[in-house]
């Protein structure tokens, strides 16, 4: 297949490229493009073909449900059975953004999409492009992260170009995303509402707005069941070099990164090194961020570059689970091989 690469201004999308991939979606093929997230996967969310289209492509399992992208509260609306009275106040108050709301579904709502869940998760994401897609494809975009299932995350158009191109028929590319990890995803279905992903928004800035909100479990360590959410189940965002988390006390973890770094290197690897704003003496290559915003920005790209650069272990410095950190270290875990924990 011949992928088609169209290069689209982020911020004043231009309608004739927007209607070129629309009509792919509305053809019932696949078209990528960017979010404020990651970049996503798109297919016409009521076409059980084209849906099954996306697992396809990805290499995901079946059993992993899928987000419904809408371009206005209403859109979502139509997709749900059961509205509780906070879901309102979430919309009104995080859409567009990186917020996913899990719902009961409607009947027409395809099964596939949905993993046979009776549940359905949908988002407004805050991207001009997706938006105007969404609109001018008129139906719901359902759309994964636009890379080989279990890879890091895209942010970068060519991430998305190095593992898609010739799979899928058009890539929109809208230059890199500004978050850098997916949205949070939190089930409302039951109460004390529940983040199953965590994500670009908080767990603090949820609980401003409908009280305390609960994380499951298997955000962080999946437990082999049926996974009510994206990204709950299988290991994700895995580069090809093995991960060693480093989790504890700063000064401790710090440590520990150096001793294992001297190990590493001492066994004759090429060994890179991820850290909050220090450096690790002795690592071949090293990616030092400034807070956790920029950890969240940077952490796919770099994974991904790492590879690039033949690096055989990367040693990672884990943080605090408050705010970004929940998400980070929720991405971390699952991409790591090796924890430590000091």
């Amino acid at each position: 297949m011949e992928t088609k690469v169209i290069r689209v201004d982020p911020r004043k999308p231009e309608p004739p490229l927007i209607e070129e991939a629309a009509r792919v979606i509305k053809a019932g093929g696949l078209v990528a493009f960017p979010t404020e997230t990651v970049y996503g996967l798109g297919a016409d969310g009521l076409n059980p073909k084209a849906v099954k289209r996306i697992f396809e492509v990805k290499g995901r399992p079946l059993d992993n449900p899928l987000i419904f992208h809408v371009s206005s509260p209403g859109e979502a609306l139509a997709l749900a059975e059961e509205v509780p009275e906070e879901a309102q106040w979430l919309m009104d108050r995080f859409w567009p953004g990186p917020l996913t709301l899990v719902l009961r579904k409607k009947s027409h709502v395809p099964d596939v999409a949905t993993a046979g869940l009776a549940t359905v998760a949908v988002r407004m994401p805050d991207c001009p492009i997706a938006l105007a897609l969404i609109e001018a494809s008129h139906t719901p975009i359902v759309a994964p992260s636009a890379n080989l299932s279990g890879k890091p995350s895209p942010t970068k158009p060519q991430h998305v170009i190095a593992d898609l191109q010739g799979k899928v028929e058009v890539i929109i590319d809208g230059g890199d995303t500004p978050i850098g990890v997916e949205s949070t995803v939190v089930d409302l279905t039951r109460r004390p509402f529940t983040i199953l992903r965590p994500g670009g928004l908080s767990r603090e800035a949820l609980e401003e707005v409908v009280g305390p909100v609960g994380v499951h479990q298997g955000a962080v360590h999946p437990d082999g069941l049926a996974p009510p959410s994206p990204g709950m189940k299988y290991r994700h965002y895995a580069p090809q070099a093995q991960v060693v988390l480093v989790e504890g006390e700063r000064g401790e973890r710090l440590r520990k990164m150096a001793e294992l770094v001297g190990q590493l290197k001492e066994e004759g690897l090429k060994v890179g090194a991820l850290t909050v704003g220090v450096s690790i003496p002795g690592s071949d290559v090293e990616r030092r961020v400034q807070g956790l915003e920029d950890y969240a920005h940077n952490l796919f790209a770099f994974l991904r570059e790492m590879d690039e650069l033949d690096v055989d272990v990367i040693v990672a410095e884990g943080v605090e689970e408050r705010r970004l950190g929940l998400a980070l270290m929720n991405r971390l875990r699952k991409a790591a091989t090796r924890v430590v924990r000091v």
